[in-house]
């Protein structure tokens, strides 16, 4: 790999655009694939994506298009579209891709129906593709305006690690390398869930303190679930656990986090994701979260609690009353 390969990036919403946009900063040939023709066309002509990151001037050699034949015809493709329409992207464009392409999953989640991983859903429908993860503490508005930020790059194969991160690290967005695929989705599922909790709390006004101690907690439930699938609970000590835990549980930028606030305060969540014209990560995961943890017998009462408050239309006072009084360990 070199610097005159070609990178796809397919999902025009806030994340895919910002990505694209750092990466091209840096000189690199950069493409976005958009399923909207309006994106497409803004990104274009204005260059801009005024549906999902509005009032960000784009690189005008950024291009973007409407066609997933044009853009898997690029050497590297990163998919950044929401993870619980994956796999029909991945069905898609099965036929498109080479083999041994590298295919770098920047979403994060959990397929709900299925409780599978990406990497596990894009093993099952483009097996021949080459599977990495980058995932981290990012904001979308940060990294389009070329702010210093870093994340992880999963990728099992040592090689196609270093030539991945020198294709995609810029001077602004430092990349750290491990070989823990399963251990980086983890963090950058359930860091969703724990910030609709660290959300709730702070719109509860309970305290800097209480949220501080959640969020410690739901460190532990995310080391639980990865060492009980074969992943190193070390690697959550990184940009794609801790750090992703300290950025999104932390600031109203964070969807998730604003949605736990919003409830918290007594809105409803019909209401809030009426309101809103991208996705909440956090409210998917929490039911697919939900079915792997049951699947690995682990133990997650705060990411439990939270699926029973979007799911079940428990009472946050009785969530919180539950946890409370749950045995020391």
């Amino acid at each position: 790999m070199d610097k005159h390969l070609k990178i796809g990036v397919l999902g025009g919403g806030a994340w895919g655009t910002a990505l694209a946009q750092s990466i091209i900063s840096s000189g690199k040939n950069v493409k976005i694939w958009a399923r909207e023709e309006d994106i497409v066309s803004a990104i274009n002509e204005k260059h801009e994506n005024t549906l999902f990151l509005p009032n960000i001037s784009l690189s005008k050699d950024l291009k973007a298009t409407n066609s997933l034949e044009e853009i898997c015809k690029k050497d590297i493709l990163l998919i950044a579209t929401p993870a619980q329409y994956i796999r029909e992207l991945f069905k898609t464009i099965a036929p498109y891709i080479k083999e041994g392409q590298p295919v770098v999953l920047c979403s994060k989640g959990i397929e709900i129906e299925t409780g599978s991983l990406l990497s596990q859903v894009l093993e099952e429908e483009i097996p021949h593709a080459n599977c990495a993860v980058m995932t981290g503490p990012t904001f979308a508005t940060d990294i389009s305006k070329g702010k210093p930020s870093s994340m992880t790059l999963a990728v099992k194969d040592k090689d196609m690690a270093r030539n991945l991160r020198n294709a995609l690290n810029t001077k602004n967005l430092r990349i750290y390398v491990t070989d823990d695929i399963i251990g980086a989705q983890i963090g950058g599922a359930v860091k969703n869930v724990i910030a609709i909790a660290a959300g709730i709390v702070e719109g509860l006004n309970y305290g800097e303190s209480a949220r501080a101690a959640l969020v410690t907690r739901g460190l532990a439930e995310m080391e639980r679930l990865a060492s009980a699938m074969g992943a190193n609970k070390e690697t959550l000590m990184g940009m794609c656990g801790v750090g992703d835990l300290m950025l999104t549980c932390s600031s109203l930028q964070s969807r998730n986090y604003s949605l736990g606030v919003l409830l918290g305060e007594g809105q409803t969540l019909e209401e809030i994701l009426g309101s809103r014209n991208s996705v909440t990560e956090g409210v998917h995961t929490s039911k697919a979260l939900r079915t792997m943890a049951k699947n690995n017998a682990v133990e997650m009462p705060i990411s439990n609690a939270v699926y029973k408050c979007l799911n079940e239309n428990a009472p946050i006072s009785d969530l919180i009353e539950e946890l409370l009084e749950r045995p020391l360990p």
